[in-house]
């Protein structure tokens, strides 16, 4: 008998082998119906899935024998992964100097062998896919073909748990630095509010004694009183951007629709030349978050109101339904927005509009939250709009629950 050998790049073998984190696993159905049909296949009573560990061979998957690892210095596929050869067949392991007096051949009657090694991206030999029989045989042409093929399998599956680990790592990569984002957020921002409205409380005071004040004088507590709201709206913005997803639990709401448009018309119409058109005879109960749905429509309806350039400010509210989704629409009569900035007006800071009616600049904070609930919601927004004339946004929200319509 000769011990199978170690190959000359062994370290980096084993490290290929070990970062696919499959060694000790247990079995998986996508192993074992690959074992089970090229048994069937090769017509074999045994077919395994090994990896070659630094002393043993770990069977991932073994049909026809109940047995979870072997010695590597005994074993045939640690032979396999040092052949040069892309398939090792073994016809007659009594016949085969390497495999004479072999405990496998002795005490488990291994005397047939035909194995593929699996072999990574970088050219590494992880293991084989193998099968094995009692008796002194051959394979025919399209047997050979399929063990092969079976093979590669094997190792696209290797592969595809592998990109796995690395998204699950990413994932929780990213939600580390958002959290750690949100937090340093948090800190700054609540760090800035205090003086900020000390800023802004001063700067009104001493605009109310602007009699003792030169005009220059009044000119620079104006830029500096704009400057700190502008400021101070930036700070609310991102915290209400990062806290956003605490708007999203696994609760969800009974929410009267009509009572909650008449809540948001409540909190953001001020003036007479606003109108209002929705159904209110038509109310609805929807199962979802209600501060979550509140806070969107809030947002929306404010970004009607703000970017409109109209005498009279028009905005249409209508809710559909259907067996899986709500669907609510809001379309104003506002400046609208520009064909090339409508696929990046839902990103953070993206300021599709540079002044509102009142000659303010927007963050680029609000739609960017606006999408960010409806994402948390397992929903989607889409927006349409024509320069000058009009915006539509539609949402789609997943129904929860049975509607209720009175």
């Amino acid at each position: 008998m000769i011990s199978a050998p170690i190959l000359d790049n062994e370290s980096k073998r084993q490290a290929a082998v070990e970062k696919y984190r499959l060694l000790d696993t247990m079995p998986e159905d996508s192993y074992d119906n690959i074992t089970s049909i090229i048994a069937s296949v090769c017509d074999a009573p045994i077919s395994l899935i090994t990896l070659v560990d630094k002393a043993r061979n770990f069977i991932k998957s073994g049909h026809g024998v109940d047995i979870t690892e072997s010695e590597r210095d005994i074993s045939f596929c640690g032979h396999a992964i040092a052949s040069d050869d892309d398939i090792m067949i073994v016809n007659d392991a009594r016949e085969d100097v390497r495999f004479k007096d072999n405990p496998l051949l002795t005490d488990f009657k291994a005397i047939f062998y035909a194995g593929v090694p699996l072999v990574d991206t970088n050219g590494y030999k992880l293991g084989t896919l193998c099968v094995y029989d009692s008796k002194p045989r051959t394979l025919v042409a399209h047997q050979i073909k399929a063990l092969k093929a079976m093979g590669k399998q094997v190792m696209h599956l290797f592969e595809e748990r592998y990109k796995t680990f690395k998204l699950l790592a990413m994932q929780e990569e990213l939600e580390e630095r958002n959290e750690e984002l949100k937090d340093f957020a948090g800190i700054v921002s609540h760090d800035l509010k205090a003086p900020l409205s000390n800023i802004i409380m001063i700067t009104k005071l001493l605009k109310e004694s602007e009699k003792n004040l030169s005009q220059q004088s009044i000119d620079y507590l104006g830029y500096l009183r704009d400057s700190s709201n502008n400021m101070s709206r930036y700070i609310d913005g991102i915290l209400q951007f990062y806290s956003s997803n605490e708007l999203v639990t696994e609760e969800y709401d009974s929410v009267s629709y009509v009572d909650t448009i008449e809540d948001v018309i409540a909190m953001t119409v001020k003036d007479d030349h606003i109108k209002i058109n929705y159904i209110p005879e038509y109310d609805t109960t929807l199962l979802t978050h209600e501060v979550a749905l509140k806070q969107i429509l809030m947002n929306l309806m404010t970004n009607a109101i703000k970017y409109n350039d109209k005498e009279e400010t028009l905005i249409n509210i209508n809710l559909e339904e259907n067996k899986e989704e709500y669907i609510i629409t809001i379309r104003d009569n506002g400046s609208g927005i520009a064909p090339e900035n409508l696929k990046s007006i839902f990103k953070l800071f993206y300021i599709a509009t540079q002044e509102d009616r009142n000659g303010k600049q927007g963050t680029g904070i609000g739609l960017a939250t606006v999408a960010r609930l409806i994402d948390h919601m397992q929903g989607k927004i889409t927006v349409d709009s024509q320069l000058g004339e009009w915006t539509e946004f539609k949402i789609t929200l997943p129904r929860k629950g049975t509607l209720e319509t009175a």
